[in-house]
């Protein structure tokens, strides 16, 4: 049915994710949580054919986890189906800043442990059991999803869940599925045990891999009405066997079903107009704090400030995908080019040593700061000149969005968000960044060298500078792209 004749109502919306900023943040899927559907709910339902949305946000009740500062009110009490019975299952209710969310506690949700166990079957479980409240849920409230939205592995049996049920269950006939996929190699394996005890069998669908059909993401890469990937060059890089990690021959039956959306960014946290960890405030129109903060940042690190030496930054997980390896490879063949470079991350405790090795060989060059540390990123992001992210693969990104919003330019390797955020020169066309392919040391080098080139032009890397903190980077787009697909399928 086309959009124009849709009926006016309400899209009623499940949105479910393992983390949620603020209530609970580990990675960028808790940014993404707390802000897409914030931004979705600004929406007038003039961008909407007359359609309203009611989306509604569920998350586990995790360990340690305290929600009495938003004055949480029971929602719901159920029962979930499980091996040894009936599993008691509550709801509470919170609001947060007009986003209704549910925090679903019932058996092995809200053991003691982190929310991201080092041990698969304990997630396994804990992420299993909230996918079936999760739906349990909407019918304990009476409310009928016309959208089940899911995010990664942690709810992807949701999605697989309902494609069970929706022919036995007429609660659920006309809820429709959107699974988001964040980051295709983590897919949930261990968790079949878990997937079993609670009913959901493995697949027999002959397009999946054996392997790969008791796995909680491929299931439901292979339930989901819609496959979001976040880029569109991720949506395309999943369906080659250099990214789509053994499933590229089977995501390739569901073609038809993929989209790319890019992920957007807070652009209030992200301000270096009004960030109050800012060594002085700047914007597009006036640099004169940004010089302020990179002789701050000089100053913080032991560094002598040199205006001929660009500094580089990195602001990381330590991580193979991220390419850290070759940042520390990179430097050694680079210290003939005039920088230095002050590098923030954890993780990889061999990474973590090589960029300390690093540091001690180059001390008059480099600083290597192993930790996470927040109010540190901000003041990296506003004093660097450039960013380095030579990620192997790169679903979307925050970073380098983060790096153009501060006026530093990002070095980043030419793949997934990279590619979709970063404009490179052409033509008489200034670029925003600088991009290379293939990720090895030596492109990298080269991507450096013309970065450093740019530099030392003082009239190109101010127009560089002020077209990359001019880039739209919100989610208002990225908010209406995902309800005009909610729209779509609703039907």
């Amino acid at each position: 049915m086309p959009i124009s004749k849709i009926s006016r109502g309400s899209i009623k919306v499940l949105f479910l994710a393992a983390e949620v900023d603020p209530l609970i943040k580990v990675g960028g899927l808790g940014d993404v949580a707390g802000s897409l559907p914030k931004a979705m709910l600004t929406l007038s339902p003039a961008n909407l054919h007359g359609q309203h949305l009611d989306l509604r946000l569920a998350i586990p009740f995790h360990a340690g986890m305290n929600i009495d500062r938003w004055n949480p009110e029971l929602a719901a009490t159920f029962e979930i189906p499980a091996p040894c019975g009936m599993l008691k299952a509550q709801a509470y209710q919170i609001d947060l800043d007009g986003l209704t969310v549910y925090v679903i506690q019932a058996g092995p949700i809200g053991r003691p442990g982190p929310v991201y166990s080092m041990i698969t079957q304990e997630d396994g479980e804990k992420f299993t059991v909230f996918s079936l409240a999760a739906l349990e849920l909407a019918k304990a409230l009476n409310w009928q999803p016309d959208i089940l939205h899911a995010n990664d592995w942690h709810t992807a049996a949701a999605v697989y869940a309902l494609a069970l049920r929706k022919e036995r269950d007429p609660f659920f006939a006309h809820t429709h599925s959107v699974l988001t996929l964040h980051n295709l190699p983590f897919m949930g394996a261990g968790v079949e045990e878990a997937l079993e005890k609670y009913g959901l069998p493995a697949s027999n669908d002959p397009r999946l891999p054996t392997w790969a059909r008791q796995y909680p993401l491929p299931l439901g890469l292979l339930s989901a009405d819609r496959i979001v990937a976040v880029s569109p060059s991720y949506a395309r890089e999943i369906l080659t066997p250099e990214f789509g990690c053994g499933l590229e021959n089977f995501l390739l039956t569901r073609q038809d079903a993929i989209m790319g959306i890019l992920n957007g960014l807070d652009q209030e946290v992200w301000d270096p107009r009004h960030d109050a960890a800012l060594a002085a405030p700047y914007s597009d129109e006036d640099f004169s704090g940004k010089a302020v903060c990179r002789k701050a940042l000089h100053e913080e690190f032991g560094l002598v400030e040199d205006p001929q030496e660009a500094l580089l930054t990195v602001v990381s997980r330590m991580d193979q995908q991220k390419g850290i390896d070759l940042v520390v490879e990179g430097l050694r063949q680079s210290l003939d080019l005039p920088w230095k470079a002050i590098i923030l991350g954890s993780g990889d405790p061999t990474l973590e040593r090589a960029c300390l090795q690093l540091q001690e060989e180059y001390p008059g060059r480099i600083r290597a700061a192993i930790r996470f540390d927040s109010r540190l990123s901000h003041r990296m992001y506003a004093g660097a000149d450039l960013l380095l992210m030579p990620s192997r693969y790169e679903p979307c990104g925050l970073s380098q969005m983060i790096a153009m919003r501060y006026g530093t330019l990002p070095v980043a390797s030419e793949v997934g968000g990279l590619k979709d955020t970063i404009q490179v020169r052409q033509g008489n066309r200034e670029g925003t960044g600088f991009l290379f392919h293939p990720v090895s040391v030596p492109a990298f080098r080269k991507a450096l060298e013309d970065a450093l080139a740019a530099y030392q032009s003082r009239s190109r890397w101010k127009t560089m500078q002020t077209l990359a903190m001019r880039q739209d980077f919100s989610w208002a787009r990225s908010a209406l792209d995902y309800a005009l697909l909610y729209l779509k399928l609703k039907g």
